[in-house]
C-alpha cells in the first residue's frame, strides 16, 4: 500500500512531530476473534486478469445488480494501465476495459454515475504536469473512455477516492508534492461534470500527510481522511479535515497513539457522525484494524482495533443497515496463506459479531467492501492463490453473515 511506504520514509528520515490537534484515546480491544474462518473457494468467488500483475481496488454494486471494478494492470494495455472490469450479478465478467498511455497508469477509485457510465480516479505517469498527476476518467454505461483528464503540478499527485457530487460534478482526493506546506499534503480537486477544475486545496502541515478517501456530506460539504506526521500524538496518526462546499476547512482532528496509526477510509454515518477505518500499532498487537467512531464535529465517541498476534490492516469501511459496521482488509494472523482478505463485521457501538478469512495458500487481500442489495457483501482485491497471473483481480460475494455463495 502507497502509505506504508510514505510511513517507511518517515521512520528513515525520523521526522518528527510537531504539534498534537487531539490527545489519543486507546481504542477498546476487540475480543480473539474466534469466530474467524477460512472459507472455501467456491466458483463465485472470480478472478480476473492475465498472466501479469492485476489488482482491484475498488468496487461497487451497478443498478443493474451487478458490479463494477477498477485497479491496475500489467497483463493488458501497455506498461501499467488503468483495469476497468464489468460483471454480471454472478460476478461473470461482461466486458473489460484499459485507460493509460505509454507509462505507468492505475485506478484507486470507480463509482457508477447518474448516467449510468462510470468515473474513475486513479494516478497517472503518462500525462500531466508532473512525476505523477490525479488521472480522472470518464467512461459511458459500456466502459468507452467520453473524456480524461490529469490534475497536479510538477512533482507528485496521487488521487485515491473520487466521489459524483450533488450539483453533478466530482469531488478527488489523495496526496500532493507539488502544492501545500509540507513535504507531502492532502489534496482536493473539485470538478465539473466535464471534469474541468473549479477549485482545488491542500492541507496539512510541515510533513507528510496524505487522503486517503473523500465523501461529500449532507451539508454539501466534504469530509476527508488519511495519514498525518504534521499533526498528532505519534510517529503517523489518523487525520480527519472537515470542509465547507467550497473545500474550505472547517475542522481537523487527529487519532491515535504513539506509534503509526493511519485511515483509509471514511464515511459519514445515519446519526450525523463519521466512522473511520484504517491500521493501528499503537493499539492492539503489530498492527491491527483501527476503527473510529466520531460525532458530527468528529469528537471521538469510541474506537476499536481487531486482529491477533501478527499483521492486519483494514482499506475499506461502509455502515451497514442494521446500524453497524463493515470493514476489509486484511490479515496475516488468521486465515491459509502468508496474508489472506480479511472481513469484520461490527454492531453499532464497534463490537465484533464475526469475522472471515478469504483466500489460499499464497498472498491474498482485500481492498473495498460495500454492503449489496440482498443484505451480503462484495469485496475486491487481490490474490496470488488463485488466477491466471503473478497476481489477479479478486472478487468475492458473501452472504449477510460473511459465507461465500455457492452458485
Amino acid at each position: 500500500m502507497r502509505k506504508l511506504l510514505l510511513i517507511l520514509v518517515i521512520g528513515i528520515l525520523s521526522l518528527t512531530v510537531c504539534a498534537v490537534v487531539l490527545s489519543p484515546t486507546e481504542p477498546t480491544p476487540a475480543p480473539a476473534p474466534n469466530t474467524t474462518t477460512q472459507m472455501p473457494a467456491f466458483s463465485s468467488t472470480k478472478t480476473f486478469g492475465g498472466v501479469g500483475w492485476d489488482y482491484a481496488n475498488s468496487v461497487q454494486q451497478t443498478t443493474d445488480g451487478g458490479y463494477i471494478i477498477a485497479g491496475g494492470t500489467d497483463s493488458l494495455g501497455t506498461d501499467g494501465d488503468v483495469y476497468l472490469v464489468k460483471t454480471d450479478r454472478e460476478g461473470n465478467e461482461e466486458w473489460s476495459r484499459t485507460f493509460g498511455g505509454k507509462e505507468n497508469d492505475s485506478a484507486s477509485s470507480v463509482q457508477q454515475t447518474t448516467d449510468g457510465g462510470y468515473i474513475i480516479a486513479g494516478d497517472t505517469n503518462s500525462f500531466g504536469a508532473g512525476e505523477f498527476d490525479f488521472y480522472l476518467v470518464k467512461t459511458d454505461r459500456e466502459g468507452n473512455e467520453e473524456w480524461s483528464r490529469a490534475f497536479g503540478g510538477v512533482g507528485w499527485d496521487y488521487a485515491d477516492s473520487v466521489q459524483q457530487t450533488t450539483d453533478g460534478g466530482y469531488i478527488i482526493a489523495g496526496g500532493t508534492d507539488s502544492f501545500g506546506a509540507g513535504e507531502f499534503d492532502f489534496y482536493l480537486v473539485k470538478t465539473d461534470g466535464e471534469g474541468n477544475e473549479e477549485w482545488s486545496r491542500a492541507f496539512g502541515g510541515v510533513g507528510w500527510d496524505y487522503a486517503d478517501s473523500v465523501q461529500q456530506t449532507t451539508d454539501g460539504g466534504y469530509i476527508i481522511a488519511g495519514g498525518t506526521d504534521s499533526f498528532g500524538a505519534g510517529i503517523y496518526d489518523v487525520y480527519l479535515v472537515k470542509t465547507d462546499r467550497e473545500g474550505n476547512e472547517e475542522w481537523s482532528r487527529a487519532f491515535g497513539g504513539e506509534d503509526n496509526d493511519t485511515a483509509d477510509s471514511v464515511q459519514q454515518t445515519a446519526d450525523g457522525g463519521y466512522i473511520i477505518a484504517g491500521d493501528t500499532e499503537s493499539f492492539g498487537v503489530d498492527g491491527d484494524f483501527y476503527l473510529v467512531k466520531t460525532d458530527g464535529e468528529g469528537n471521538e465517541e469510541w474506537s476499536r482495533a481487531f486482529g491477533g498476534e501478527e499483521t492486519e490492516e483494514a482499506d475499506s469501511v461502509q455502515q451497514t443497515t442494521d446500524g453497524g459496521y463493515i470493514i476489509a482488509g486484511y490479515t496475516k494472523s488468521f486465515g491459509a496463506g502468508n496474508y489472506d482478505a480479511y472481513l469484520v463485521k461490527t454492531d453499532e457501538e464497534g463490537n465484533e459479531e464475526w469475522s472471515r478469512t478469504f483466500g489460499g495458500e499464497e498472498n491474498d487481500s482485500a481492498s473495498s467492501v460495500q454492503q449489496t442489495t440482498d443484505g451480503g457483501y462484495i469485496i475486491a482485491g487481490r490474490t496470488a492463490s488463485h488466477g491466471a497471473g503473478s497476481w489477479d483481480a479478486y472478487l468475492v460475494k458473501t452472504d449477510g453473515d460473511g459465507v461465500v455463495e455457492e452458485r
